[in-house]
């Protein structure tokens, strides 16, 4: 048995009990269950539509995310998170580079790296090393003015904890800025890179090893060996190429708001809505949100 969910984004709410219907019946479904009125619905189904992609494109031009899913086992008891562009909207390094006055030349190695267009490990000490020099009070500066949550990461860890799970942050980024960031979404921990300074500077260089694409599938398997669960009790999420192999080898891997390159190799696709669909992918209703 499979579930196909609906979503809108909650800012538009716009998602009508007309399209979900006709998606049902053309589909031969069974009963509609609204998640939550004008943003998520789902339904049964027997068997895989043959014309799932076809209409997942057709619903996407309409600014509506589409899934389908084995029913049993979809809630899931760990949460494996991406930081950047993910679970803050910002990338942390591109930001650091800005304030350092070479914004535009990270930015640009990120952009590829994150399209799996260059090796993340030397991408990131190429990026690293053009921030020799930046005073090391540069980094609460950013974390305060410069980085914001996003929509529904709250709601996510919170409604998980609330039914057992656990949360960690994983992340190819920094834990200057991933250690602020899961004490304010309540993550039970947070692993990513080390900056290295001296004497309140950045020295352009990174605590070894680094944390990358292996590394993320390492943190999956060791806190679910650790809890006695397996990779099939996990939900991960993340956008860019280093977070592939973590989230094919999840039980729910979802590519949300992801590179192209990225959404192409994975089946769960969130490109409309907030961090609250995965709750939405999972069967809660919005009642059953934790706050």
């Amino acid at each position: 048995m499979f579930t196909v969910t609906i979503l809108a984004a909650p800012s538009r709410a716009d998602l009508s009990a007309a399209l979900v219907d006709d998606l049902r019946r053309a589909w031969d479904g069974g009963h509609v269950i609204w998640l939550a009125q004008g943003t998520a619905a789902e339904f049964p189904l027997a068997a895989e539509p043959a014309d799932f992609w076809q209409t997942w494109e057709r619903l996407q031009a309409e600014g509506f995310d589409l899934a389908i899913q084995p029913t049993r086992g979809r809630r899931k008891a760990v949460l494996l998170a991406d930081m950047d562009s993910t679970m803050i909207q910002q990338e942390c390094i591109d930001e650091l580079a800005d304030v350092a006055g070479v914004g535009e030349r990270v930015a640009a190695i990120t952009a590829r790296a994150m399209n799996g267009e260059l090796n993340f490990h030397e991408a990131l000490l190429a990026r690293v090393g053009l921030l020799a020099g930046l005073r090391e009070s540069a980094i609460a500066e950013v974390l305060d003015s410069r980085i914001t949550l996003a929509p529904g990461g709250r709601q996510l860890v919170a409604t998980m904890h609330a039914q057992g799970g656990y949360a960690a942050l994983v992340s190819g980024g920094f834990t200057d800025f991933t250690g602020p960031v899961a004490r304010a979404l309540g993550f039970d921990e947070h692993r990513a890179n080390t900056l290295l300074a001296e004497e309140g500077v950045l020295t352009g260089h990174v605590a070894l090893p680094i944390l990358g694409r292996e590394a993320k599938v390492e943190a999956l398997r060791d806190i679910t060996a650790a809890r006695g669960l397996a990779p099939a009790d996990v939900l991960a999420v993340g956008d860019g190429a280093n977070d592939l192999d973590m989230l094919k080898l999840a039980g729910m891997g979802v590519a949300l708001h992801a590179k192209p390159v990225v959404a192409a190799q994975v089946g769960l696709r969130i490109n409309h809505g907030d961090l609250t669909a995965l709750l939405y992918l999972q069967g809660y209703a919005a009642e059953e949100f934790a706050a």
